[in-house]
């Protein structure tokens, strides 16, 4: 009697505890997605964190808690976390049979692998996604898998036309074909989207498929599809998109020759990075104006945009763009005849290229540096009793100009008052639960540069190996192993007294068979044995990967495949399509990687497309030489020759 009422005192006391086990889970959970939602992910991340160290045993919980703690990985740029969390999330969800949430877990490993760079198993992982939807009926499931795959393509694309220096739409066959992909999917999702009535993803295709034809170099349809983009941003008040939108049209009219139309999206870009506190995009912006301005002639405009751009990459410690900005104003500065004003900045440049190892950026200042000081009468020795002259005529200038911008502040059109959208992610959380001051410029307008969808690309780590090293591996495995063959012989009977004739049976090598008869022989090839064995268990998918989840009797069914009870299941045609597809271009890991791109220079635009400007209007620059008569070719030589930064004409 008393141990039954033990018995019932005890049970009741460990529901209380389990209940209780569980409430804190789904409570950290429910708090990290709390914090996600409001964009605060190291917060969020620490409380899902939280979660599955108190671990539970609902299988569909710890699956989205999986997913929601590898889009705040995500969204933090801890790439490597991320891709575990939503493989445990693809895990769990094919465990428990759920067909929808394995297709979301499949997109976000796509989205993750594209930011790694690993282009080929992101469409794997994303092409799987649209066949689940597209099985199951779900349209808005569909259509993420279709943008999705399109970004893939897209940065795939971009990364590929990376140091391509055909001019803007003449790309190399294999780059044209990817971005042409990017696009078929995008219109592919653009079409379902409107079906859909979702007018926020219109808005999202529109820029991408503007961004592709762009690339290709179709100007004119790249337009027509950002102006839709800005209509669908203006319609939401989402000032961000705004923003991108007045850039990418800039840069697109640039290419038509329309540099007017192209200052006035400019300014409304850098205006709204004002309001943005953007300053990033702000310098790029000045950057941008800058070099239209030079475009157009207007040289004076051009110096106070450049001024700007100077100021913002100093304060922003990028010395890439530190450098660009002086290199420009040299140039704007030259067009003026105010050569001694070019002299700093020259030398300026010259520093920077030096310190950051642009050898071609070096190379052009020091040639500057020579003909300015040639030009302006000054010798090699007078440079040390002008050493601070940039800080002291450069940074006076920078000052004055400012005052003179703080002077001539005028007032900026209101926008309206509605809510700035919150971004769209590209990845899928499943629920927890079912069911100021601005600043203005001398001319009071502004303008814009963007650098949508940038994607992190990590190189893969590559493992130097010396051949010599693996054939002496080799060679020392087949000394040891050479003989274990025999082991798995049969043994054949003993032959009967005079069968053989007499002839000697075969022996084993006397310096072999000591080796074989060796203990420490055999303590080596037990060692070897424990240690290889191990190797196959650790390519297998067992519970206890998968962290926070308790086993008990009420799951334990669920998991027999994991556990290693129940049949085994040969996988389908499907798996092997999909693991040769992901293994096929591991051979790429084998290859050296490609040169450094050099340093990044945040102030500059990634799509720095006055590059490629200068060899469009390379004609223009001719047309402003003077053709001297062929006798005195000799002094040419001698003559001052001064290169041109980018957007230079």
């Amino acid at each position: 009697m008393a141990q039954s009422a033990n018995g019932v005192d005890h049970e009741p006391a460990s529901k209380r505890l389990h209940s209780r086990v569980e409430a804190s889970c789904m409570d950290l959970a429910l708090e990290g997605e709390r914090l996600c939602k409001a964009g605060d992910f190291k917060g969020g991340a620490a409380f899902f964190e939280a979660a599955v160290q108190v671990g539970t045993e609902d299988l569909k919980t710890l699956s989205a808690i999986y997913s929601q703690l590898g889009n705040a990985y995500f969204y933090l740029k801890e790439y490597g976390k991320a891709l575990e969390y939503h493989r445990h999330d693809l895990t769990l969800a094919r465990t428990i049979g759920d067909k929808i949430g394995e297709g979301k877990a499949s997109g976000n490993l796509g989205n993750t692998l594209k930011v790694l760079g690993r282009y080929d198993e992101a469409v794997v992982c994303c092409q799987r996604h649209l066949d689940i939807s597209r099985e199951q009926g779900d349209k808005v499931g569909e259509a993420r898998a279709l943008y999705n795959i399109g970004n893939v393509y897209h940065a795939k694309g971009k990364q590929q036309s990376w140091g391509c220096s055909q001019d803007p739409g003449d790309l190399p066959p294999e780059v044209r074909e990817t971005l042409e992909k990017a696009t078929m999917f995008y219109e592919m999702n653009l079409s379902l989207v409107k079906e859909l009535g979702d007018r926020a993803a219109q808005g999202r295709a529109f820029g991408n498929l503007g961004n592709t034809h762009y690339l290709l170099g179709n100007f004119v349809e790249a337009i027509k599809f950002h102006r839709e983009r800005l209509s669908i941003a203006k319609e939401f008040g989402d000032r961000a998109a705004e923003r991108r939108a007045y850039s990418n049209l800039g840069n697109a009219l640039i290419f038509l020759g329309q540099f007017d139309a192209a200052t006035e999206y400019y300014r409304k870009t850098l205006q709204l990075s004002y309001q943005l506190k953007d300053q990033v995009m702000e310098a790029q912006a000045c950057y941008s104006l800058g070099n239209t301005y030079t475009l157009l002639q207007q040289y004076e405009r051009a110096v106070d945009y450049h001024l700007k751009h100077l100021i913002i990459a100093q304060e922003l410690a990028d010395r890439v763009g530190e450098g660009r900005a002086c290199w420009s104003l040299v140039n704007a500065y030259m067009a003026l005849g105010k050569h001694r004003q070019a002299l700093p900045y020259a030398r300026k440049h010259l520093e920077i290229s030096i310190e950051i190892g642009d050898r071609e950026g070096e190379l052009t200042a020091q040639m500057n540096v020579e003909q300015l000081m040639e030009t302006v009468g000054m010798e090699e020795g007078d440079l040390s009793s002008c050493g601070s002259e940039f800080e002291i005529q450069g940074w006076f200038e920078i000052s004055l100009k400012c005052s003179l911008i703080l002077l001539n502040l005028q007032t900026f059109y209101k926008f309206s008052s509605s809510p700035i959208h919150c971004l769209q992610f590209s990845l899928v959380s499943r629920p927890l639960l079912a069911g100021n001051k601005t600043r203005q410029w001398v001319d009071g307008r502004n303008s814009p540069v963007d650098a949508q969808d940038i994607a992190v690309q990590l190189p893969a780590p590559k493992l130097g190996r010396d051949p010599s090293d693996e054939d002496c591996f080799f060679d020392l495995l087949s000394k040891f192993q050479s003989s274990r063959m025999d082991d798995q012989r049969c043994c054949l009977d003993e032959p009967q007294n005079g069968e053989r004739g007499g002839v000697p049976a075969p022996s084993v090598n006397d310096a072999d068979s000591s080796l074989m008869t060796s203990p420490q022989t055999e303590e080596l090839f037990d060692l070897i044995a424990s240690s290889q064995s191990r190797r196959l268990d650790d390519q297998r998918v067992s519970v206890g990967n998968l962290p926070g989840l308790r086993i008990t009797h009420n799951n334990l069914n669920n998991l027999g495949h994991l556990c290693g009870d129940g049949d085994p299941q040969e996988p389908s045609d499907d798996f092997f399509n999909m693991l040769i597809k992901c293994q096929s271009s591991r051979i790429n890991d084998q290859r050296c990687s490609p040169p450094d791109p050099g340093s990044h220079a945040p102030t500059v635009p990634d799509e720095d497309f006055f590059s490629l400007i200068q060899r469009v209007q390379a004609k223009r620059m001719d047309e402003q030489r003077v053709h001297l008569p062929s006798d005195e070719q000799g002094e040419n030589s001698a003559l001052p020759r001064f290169r041109s930064s980018p957007g230079t004409c």
